[in-house]
């Protein structure tokens, strides 16, 4: 007999999507890389659409959350800022708690 158990994600939306497991995962490889270009190859996304996430995200919060610079010896980089750090925290949290209760609720199924 197989035991089903739920399934969903979650977002945090206003008048677009704002946050989601991809934009978090997104902004995690930022960290660990430094680049946009560099995070959107390890996610196996191209760079245009990391760049469109990183866009909203910067435009729908009150600060952004990546900085980017350009240019230089060393060429660009992007990094997560101290507000991006505080929306991931937040998120990674959120995703945990949810995790937790379509866990639980799963033992609630009937079937």
């Amino acid at each position: 007999m197989q035991k089903f158990k739920l399934n969903g994600r979650i977002w945090i939306e206003g008048e677009e999507r704002f946050m989601g497991i991809g934009r978090m995962e997104l902004l995690e490889h930022i960290q660990r890389t430094g680049s946009i270009s560099q995070a959107a190859k390890a996610m196996q996304m191209s760079y245009k659409r990391a760049w469109e996430l990183v866009s909203s995200m910067n435009t729908q919060a009150s600060k952004p959350l990546v900085i980017t610079q350009t240019g230089g010896e060393k060429g660009g980089g992007a990094v997560v800022s101290e507000e991006g750090e505080k929306y991931l925290a937040f998120y990674k949290e959120l995703h945990k708690r949810f995790t937790e209760f379509m866990c639980i609720e799963s033992e609630h199924i009937p079937f």
